[in-house]
């Protein structure tokens, strides 16, 4: 009769064993959390906090783009600053009005902002035949050529860019609301550009991140490690590895492009001096101290790379070592690079899988506690 029992009755739940949906609906519980406090900031954070948060979506969208071609196909690119000055000024040439001297076609913003991600992306494919057959250090020398070609078109084509001046960039303007500084009440919380672009940065930088993930957990995600692994090994099996390379490097393009047109709206002028080699560098330093190949590794990387600076020149004076910018001294500018710059190092030698593998490491279970066996 024992043995029936043991039979029919179900097998005991060891004590402590934590449920195998339970951390997927923890994981959901706090996905929701901070979506909702992400949702609320434009009511009680300031412009400050808001712009630094925008430059911060607008970062991590590029170190996305630059991670599916870096981390993920192991394509090493410097001229990620290249396209997203394409991203940038594309859209002030389609979405002027010429009324500044300067040309403008005067194009619907909103279609100015996708023709100018299709640019980038455009610009991307010319260069693709070459970073289809490059790898490693070639192919970063010859993206390197992009930033150079950038800076004099950007400084010498006046009616393009307007210069070393720059140009001012026409606002947003979508389902009938301009994104400018005219103040919207919502709530009673009046609502000027920041306000009402950070839910557009949301916008883009979820669907970017999605879209991502998506790829890298998919079969051309497959094929790209693949092809960072061991390019050949992967051609034998049926890789078409020129291709790929190609194709990813017009994807990062366009992801850069996209960027861009985030950080145009952002600034609300561009500048040629801001599309350097610095800028492409700090990408770098994005994803290696991230994580190369991980989504979440790139908008991790891109929020502390480039909330850095901005954190230091706000509260320079209470800072040791740490000047405001023209007064000598370390610069906040300076400081936040040496930061970073030591951050890569730390985490080349210490912590090769950057920030995320931090997040791994906490959430694997170890042997003998809830989720694994002893």
């Amino acid at each position: 009769m024992s043995e029936v029992t043991e039979a029919v009755a179900p097998a005991a739940r060891p004590v402590g064993r934590t449920p195998p949906g339970r951390p997927r609906a923890y994981a959901w519980a706090a996905g929701t959390a901070g979506a909702a406090v992400l949702l609320a900031l434009p009511f009680y954070l300031d412009r400050f906090w808001l712009q630094a948060g925008l430059f911060a979506m607008a970062a991590a969208i590029g170190a996305i783009g630059i991670n599916l071609l870096t981390g993920a196909t192991g394509q090493l690119s410097m001229g990620h600053a290249f396209f997203l000055a394409i991203g940038a000024y594309g859209y002030c040439v389609l979405a002027g009005d010429g009324d500044d001297g300067l040309t403008g076609l005067g194009l619907p913003t909103w279609l100015a902002a996708a023709l100018a991600v299709a640019l980038a992306g455009l610009a991307g494919g010319l260069f693709s035949p070459i970073a289809g057959r490059l790898s490693g250090a070639y192919l970063g020398i010859a993206t390197l050529a992009l930033i150079f070609i950038g800076q004099h078109v950007l400084f010498n084509a006046h009616d393009l860019t307007g210069g070393s001046n720059g140009r001012d960039v026409p606002p947003l303007n979508l389902f009938g609301m301009t994104f400018d500084e005219s103040e919207v009440v919502i709530a009673a919380v009046p609502f000027g550009s920041v306000e009402k672009l950070w839910y557009v940065g949301l916008v883009l930088l979820l669907g970017c991140g999605l879209f991502a993930r998506g790829v890298l957990r998919g079969r051309p995600g497959r094929a790209m490690n693949a092809i960072r692994d061991h390019r050949v090994a992967a051609g034998v099996l049926g890789v078409p590895v020129a291709r790929y390379r190609a194709g990813v490097f017009v994807l990062s393009s366009m992801y850069a492009g996209l960027a861009g047109v985030l950080l145009a709206l952002v600034f609300q002028r561009t500048v040629p001096d801001y599309f350097g080699m610095t800028l492409s560098l700090e990408y770098l330093a994005m994803i290696v101290i991230g994580g190369l190949g991980s989504v979440a590794g790139a908008v991790a990387g891109a929020a502390l790379v480039s909330l850095l600076p901005q954190l230091l020149t706000r509260y320079s004076d209470a800072l040791p070592l740490v000047s405001a910018p023209g007064t000598g001294g370390i610069t906040p500018g300076e400081a936040s690079r040496y930061l970073y710059g030591a951050a890569v190092v730390a985490v080349v030698l210490f912590l090769p899988g950057g920030l995320v593998r931090i997040a791994a490491r906490r959430s694997r279970p170890r042997p003998g506690t809830p989720g694994e066996e002893a």
